[in-house]
């Protein structure tokens, strides 16, 4: 993949972190009405298992081109942080094959009576993955798959990590395409079923807040509850990074989710005002295992 695909990758990532630890702020916010109101953040900003899983992605792509599920299961093993709040199923599946009890796809495999989990995980971290294969939307769709079932194999996951993925190909390519005919497009190349019908049904919502009631904003931190109003937001706020995310957070749910997965999309976009410099200085770092690989 040439430096293009990378430093595109790398713009979704910066954007996602940002996001994620925009939204992490809301987690535990007692006086979360005032913060809305005021719009106004101190620092620092950290970011949780969203970023964190990212990063691997990221890493897995620079070493080997491609999603090679082994090494994207070794290296969200051996970057697990519990203090990142992960969820409870991934944090087992990652314990586990990290004392090398298990194999990655059997564990994969045991949520919800053997069908998989069909949580948001796989949702919130593939951005960079569809920014960096931006050229071919084919080979997104089949690498964001397979970056989803390490640790999310109900169709529901795969289809939302997929429609994440294809919407941030579609932002790092400078294909600005807001409203319905976006929807449109990502819904084309999503797997069918009730995440693709979901895309579908926002192509009829006008407001943020009939989206957020239709739609879902993650309160049971599914792909099916998540996904859908994160696209519908960048599809009608996208064109200000600071907005889109800010309409998440007026929302509520799974906040940090919601702007990790509306982040990444929008901070792949081919301009450099895309994230907002104050945005990028409040928030921590990635982590120096993943940035050093960008030189």
């Amino acid at each position: 993949m040439s430096c293009d695909g990378r430093s595109r990758a790398l713009a979704a990532l910066r954007g996602l972190a940002v996001g994620d630890a925009f939204g992490s702020c809301f987690d535990d916010a007692i006086n979360h009405s005032a913060l809305l109101e005021r719009r106004v953040l101190p620092g620092p900003w950290l970011w949780t298992d969203d970023t964190q899983m990212a990063c691997s992605i990221f890493t897995v792509l620079s070493d080997h081109g491609r999603i090679d599920q082994d090494a994207l299961a070794q290296s969200f093993a051996e970057h697990y942080d519990i203090y990142r709040r992960y969820g409870p199923g991934t944090s087992r599946i990652l314990r586990l094959i990290r004392q090398k009890d298990y194999h990655w796809r059997e564990l994969a495999q045991q949520a919800r009576g053997g069908s998989g989990s069909w949580g948001n995980g796989a949702s919130m971290r593939v951005a960079p993955l569809g920014a960096w294969f931006a050229d071919d939307l084919d080979r997104v769709v089949t690498e964001a798959a397979a970056s989803a079932e390490v640790t999310h194999a109900h169709p529901d996951a795969v289809a939302g990590a997929v429609a994440v993925a294809v919407a941030a190909a579609l932002s790092a390519e400078g294909q600005w395409i807001p409203g319905a005919e976006f929807l449109e497009m990502v819904a084309a190349h999503t797997p069918a079923g009730p995440l693709q019908g979901k895309i579908r049904h926002a192509l009829s919502l006008d407001d943020s807040v009939t989206a957020a009631a239709e739609l879902g904003v993650g309160h049971d931190t599914s792909a099916l509850d998540t996904v859908p109003f994160s696209l519908w937001v960048v599809a009608h706020r996208g064109h200000d990074f600071a907005d889109a995310c800010w309409t998440a957070v007026a929302a509520g749910g799974d906040i940090d989710t919601t702007c990790a997965i509306i982040g990444g999309i929008l901070g792949a976009r081919p301009t450099f005002d895309a994230i907002p410099p104050a945005w990028l200085a409040r928030c921590e770092p990635l982590p120096a295992w993943t940035t050093r690989l960008t030189t």
